[in-house]
């Protein structure tokens, strides 16, 4: 499943928009709440470090040689660079602590 979000322009509230959707049950919308823009400061974020990080250096000739430079670029994000804001840990090093430090006891 995948999850496209965006916040509450117009084009995203669209009955087309709404018509992609349940269409594809294997996409749903997500959508910032309304009056609140830091519901979408994370996204934001990550969207620009992926423009100037990876998209910004290439010019695709397809719509499969981009997914593929950005699957690839995730993948790298999530498990081998370094974030200063969580302690020069990869987000799976984070993830990984998180779930071993709330483990439910039965």
């Amino acid at each position: 499943n995948h999850i496209f979000h965006s916040d509450r322009g117009v084009q995203y509230a669209s009955r087309k928009m709404k018509l992609i959707f349940n269409k594809n049950s294997t996409i749903k919308q997500s959508m910032s709440r309304k009056g609140n823009c830091w519901d979408n400061a994370v996204a934001e974020s990550l969207f620009k470090t992926i423009k100037y990080e990876c998209t910004n250096r290439y010019k695709f000739k397809n719509y499969l040689q981009a997914y593929s430079k950005i699957e690839n670029y995730i993948q790298w994000y999530n498990t081998k660079r370094l974030h200063s804001s969580l302690g020069y840990k990869t987000p799976l090093e984070v993830e990984i602590q998180y779930w071993k430090n709330n483990k439910k006891v039965a």
